[in-house]
């Protein structure tokens, strides 16, 4: 068999340059790159040149910083509209958030970590940016739980080792068995919660989307701040309008419904939160 073609170290390089400008808040200087991306000042401006000839990457002139081009914009646009799921929740969404007052998330499991795919607030819940193409941990989230609902214990312990469980706050789940149990939640009850698990402040609620091979292909969230979801009294009513939104998107890919074994309806404790 012929070998696998080695990396080509430019892309790589070119790579961990936009990844660092995606991940930055605001315009990048060129050194500040360069030592994000761990690469050569004189490397990092040569691949910097080529990136802004190709509208990938836009400098201010006066300040010598960077910002992700036109062309970034394009393709994260192009993703986002290549994806299915993206296509058959956008508009759901967006009629949620608008009857709810709070945020609406899409994500997919991209790894040990989730990704946005596209989210949506109402005056409740406002941002001042755009989640879509970002990144989150699986176990303090409530989009994270529901997507790792289709994995078994056996796979969560492969994906996530014990010490990957990393603490955010105070309320966040970090051994197996707590997280087995927010997920066996999912499967039974329908939807994860999270309160404050991520960040002091905000809560969700969330539910699996399933495709029509009843796998786990991506997730929806109702989120918001503490005071605004009010999960002590509306806690189920959030959680069935999660739960119908995804199954309204699954519906979309095909998903049909299949029985519990006997085992599975037994319910566990209710968890925290």
């Amino acid at each position: 068999m012929a070998a696998e073609p080695a990396p080509n170290q430019s892309v790589e390089r070119a790579a961990a340059l936009l990844r660092a400008l995606a991940e930055g808040h605001g315009d990048i200087r060129a050194s500040d790159l360069a030592a994000a991306a761990g690469l050569g000042l004189s490397t990092t401006s040569r691949l910097l040149a080529t990136m802004e000839s190709l509208d990938l990457v836009v400098r201010d002139g006066g300040a010598g910083a960077y910002r992700l081009g036109p062309l970034a914009l394009t393709l994260g646009g192009a993703a986002a509209n290549q994806s299915r799921v993206y296509r058959e929740a956008r508009q759901h969404m967006q009629n949620l958030a608008g009857r709810l007052g709070l945020g609406v998330n899409l994500a997919t499991r991209d790894g040990d970590h989730l990704l946005y795919l596209f989210n949506t607030e109402g005056p409740a819940a406002p941002k001042a940016f755009t989640l879509t193409g970002q990144r989150n941990p699986l176990h303090a989230t409530g989009l994270g739980k529901s997507l790792l609902a289709g994995l078994d214990a056996a796979g969560r312990r492969a994906l996530l080792p014990a010490d990957r469980l990393t603490a955010f706050t105070a309320r966040t789940v970090t051994d197996h068995d707590a997280l087995d149990a927010e997920v066996d939640l999912v499967l039974t009850r329908g939807y994860a919660t999270e309160i404050e698990e991520l960040a002091l402040g905000r809560a969700c609620v969330a539910a699996p989307i399933r495709d029509r091979g009843n796998e786990v292909v991506a997730a929806v969230s109702i989120s918001g701040p503490l005071s605004a979801l009010d999960l002590s009294h509306r806690r189920d009513e959030l959680g069935q309008a999660a739960l119908e939104l995804a199954d309204t998107v699954s519906t979309a890919l095909g998903y049909r419904a299949v029985a519990l074994p006997p085992q599975a309806l037994a319910a566990p404790p209710e968890s925290a939160g």
